[in-house]
């Protein structure tokens, strides 16, 4: 099965007081090369890599691995917080989105030879 991509809109959230404007990221997870990881890209070509596991649990509750948080924020949103020598990033989705992701992750396997 090929990898799965999916494109999604999401928000940086800033100190300043407007709503954040929708930016576009891509979701990635590629059975073959590690069943275990998800790639998330963020405007500038800032790729993060994760465990799925983390991504699922983040939905339900707050949860942390090195330098990704996750936690549900409301009944339809979740926060994700990358920390980097750089800074901190702060991205807030539509919980569908990371859910429709997810789904589509656990019917992704990989090809047996």
């Amino acid at each position: 099965m090929p990898a799965v991509e999916q494109y999604a809109r999401a928000h940086i959230v800033t100190d300043e007081a407007q709503d954040p404007p929708a930016v576009p990221v891509a979701l990635r997870y590629d059975p073959e090369a590690d069943p275990r990881k998800v790639h998330i890209t963020l405007p500038g070509h800032h790729e993060w890599v994760f465990a799925r596991d983390l991504l699922e649990q983040g939905l339900r509750a707050p949860a942390t691995a090195g330098d990704v948080s996750i936690w549900p924020c409301g009944r339809v949103q979740a926060v994700m917080e990358f920390h980097s020598p750089k800074g901190v990033a702060v991205v807030q989705f539509d919980s569908k989105t990371l859910i429709r992701f997810l789904r589509r992750t656990y019917t992704a396997t990989p090809v047996t030879s």
